[in-house]
């Protein structure tokens, strides 16, 4: 009964490495936070703000804590009225046909010519109204630097890239008009490859799944052709880096080297996760993560069903094995004492 008792202690030491200690690492690497279930009402916003009143509390030099505390008040203020005015366009009945009208001021970006603008590419909108949850379609149209949660690189929101939307739709009548059109016009049906194309892919790539921030790699005939085009990617990405600060890590294995909570809350909120980063909120409903998600487990780990469904074979196989292997050392010991 030895060989079980030692068989018993490896595999209790190893199950609480598996399930406690591991676990407990990444809870201390990455705090935990709880997601708001893709629901963009600005309830995180208000919080974020609120703590950041809290934070500059402890500030030592009282000149310095007042501006702080002054700073962070108003910035609360500003977060409450902006997000009760989107709760506010919310129930407001939106006209499609008129929305049309106005939406087609935004395919002087919006169209799918992949120049870039203002340091990143604008997206594709052929299936906003499936990708983006209507709230936040109202924020992004009443301030995209406040809706996106990265107001806080800049004085002025009306220089964010997407900042002259507001000069454009500017009554609550005419942003309910134009969501409206996005969200019963701009849907379809979407495969998890199109979704991360058009929510992820203009600054972040997938080598796994021949992604660039150009979007899907073409064929290449030539080595001059796959040359030029690396050297066109290259450009996109210092881009890229002079907007956001630093070029967005490549999504390959990110599904396997994050949990799918951290991914979701991160995609949800990333200010939640990583406070003060260049990442926008993508504001993607919970149908519009999932696609994505998806998509990032079928590059990052396309052999995980395959691997699942062999597991219970393989345990089994040790089942068998040790069993064998015991009675095996029984029969050819039995004469030793």
């Amino acid at each position: 009964m030895k060989e079980f008792k030692i068989l018993a202690v490896v595999a209790f030491f190893t199950l609480v490495t598996y399930w406690g200690v591991e676990p407990f690492a990444h809870s201390q690497m990455h705090k935990h936070v709880e997601g708001n279930n893709f629901a963009y009402d600005g309830k995180a916003d208000v919080e974020e703000s609120a703590m950041a009143i809290e934070a500059a509390k402890n500030i030592e030099n009282p000149a310095k804590k007042a501006a702080v505390i002054d700073k962070a008040t108003k910035k609360l203020a500003e977060k409450k009225a902006f997000w009760a005015d989107v709760n506010a366009i919310s129930k407001i009945k939106g006209n499609a046909a008129s929305g049309e009208a106005l939406f087609a001021s935004c395919m002087g970006c919006h169209n799918g010519s992949g120049v870039n603008m203002g340091g990143v590419i604008p997206p594709s909108l052929d299936h906003a109204g499936s990708l983006y949850d209507k709230k936040y379609l109202i924020a992004l149209l009443k301030d995209p630097a406040i809706a996106s949660n990265v107001d806080h690189k800049y004085e002025n929101t009306m220089m964010h890239p997407m900042g002259t939307v507001k000069t454009m739709v500017t009554t609550p009548q005419q942003i309910a008009d134009v969501v409206e059109f996005i969200k019963t016009k701009k849907v379809g049906k979407l495969e998890p490859k199109q979704a991360f194309l058009e929510a992820c892919a203009r600054c972040h790539a997938d080598r796994y799944g021949n992604i660039t921030q150009l979007g899907e790699m073409p064929k290449f005939k030539t080595e001059k052709e796959a040359l030029e085009y690396k050297i066109k990617v290259l450009a996109e990405q210092d881009a890229i880096k002079a907007y956001m600060g630093k070029l967005p890590p490549d999504l390959s294995i990110i599904s396997r080297a994050r949990s799918e909570h951290f991914i979701k809350t991160f995609i949800e909120n990333p200010q939640s996760q990583l406070p003060g980063t260049s990442m926008p909120r993508v504001g993607l409903t919970k149908e519009g993560f999932e696609k994505v998600y998806t998509y990032l487990e079928e590059t990052g780990d396309p052999s995980k069903d395959a691997r699942h469904a062999l597991g219970p074979w393989v345990i089994l196989f040790f089942v068998v094995f040790t069993i064998l292997a015991y009675l095996w050392k029984k029969s050819q010991w039995k004469d030793l004492h």
